[in-house]
């Protein structure tokens, strides 16, 4: 693999499909981590506020036998490995989008994989914010909707960002394995050309490519973190 990966002959067919085709490849697997992270935003971080308000002693308490269905869907959907969850949902994926093969058609396992995972962070950075911040709102005779809009969010927003930044990552990862069955992006060309054709080097600087976009989440995530922490502003 390594000798052949070196081959002039290898490295010049290698190039031309890298020219022809990776261009495209990463804008679907921007278009694709993007949005399957927004929609699952829009599920998970709902259900992760619900998870620390709804529980017993919370800002809004909800029966314990809905906290107990939430957890247990959200345990369950996190344990089941994203391979085996695309399959699984392909039916689901069918009737949403009309066909479970494409670029488009891997959003709705990559929403359902992610989902659970965004609302555990979620409740994480939620599980942060210091008691005594809300007994004051509390005591100032705060409604449990302005608890959380004016104080939970607002002061996990750091913790958030970043958690959302790991979350994209995981995801982005996850658009790579989509291209089994049939997902585009940089994931489907490594799989296509690396693993079927054994063309190493489309394969690596596919991979490289992934690196490289991991890293520019990671840094633009970090730093929109660091700016909206209000604690390292009043340093």
């Amino acid at each position: 693999m390594i000798s052949g990966l070196f081959d002039p002959e290898k490295l010049a067919e290698a190039w031309e499909i890298i020219k022809s085709q990776f261009l495209l490849a990463t804008w679907e697997t921007l278009y694709v981590t993007l949005l399957a992270t927004f929609f699952a935003c829009v599920i998970g971080l709902p259900l992760g506020v619900l998870l620390v308000v709804g529980e017993k002693g919370g800002v809004l308490p909800l029966p314990k036998w809905i906290m107990q269905v939430l957890n247990v869907i959200i345990n369950l959907l996190r344990s089941v490995p994203f391979l085996i969850l695309m399959i699984l949902v392909i039916p689901l994926t069918r009737a949403i989008i009309g066909t479970s093969i494409g670029t488009t058609a891997s959003i709705v396992p990559l929403v359902i994989s992610a989902f659970p995972f965004i609302a555990r962070l979620a409740e994480s950075s939620l599980r942060e914010v210091s008691p005594n911040t809300i007994e004051m709102a509390q005591s100032m005779g705060a409604s449990p909707f302005q608890i959380i809009t004016k104080v939970l969010i607002p002061e996990s927003v750091p913790s958030l960002i970043s958690n959302l930044t790991i979350a994209v990552t995981t995801i982005l990862g996850y658009t790579a394995m989509s291209g089994i069955i049939g997902g585009g992006g940089l994931g489907k060309i490594a799989i296509n050309y690396g693993y079927y054709r054994y063309k190493y080097a489309v394969m690596f600087f596919a991979v490289v490519l992934l690196i490289v976009l991991v890293q520019i989440f990671q840094s633009l995530g970090t730093k929109i973190a660091v700016k909206s922490d209000k604690r390292l502003k009043n340093k």
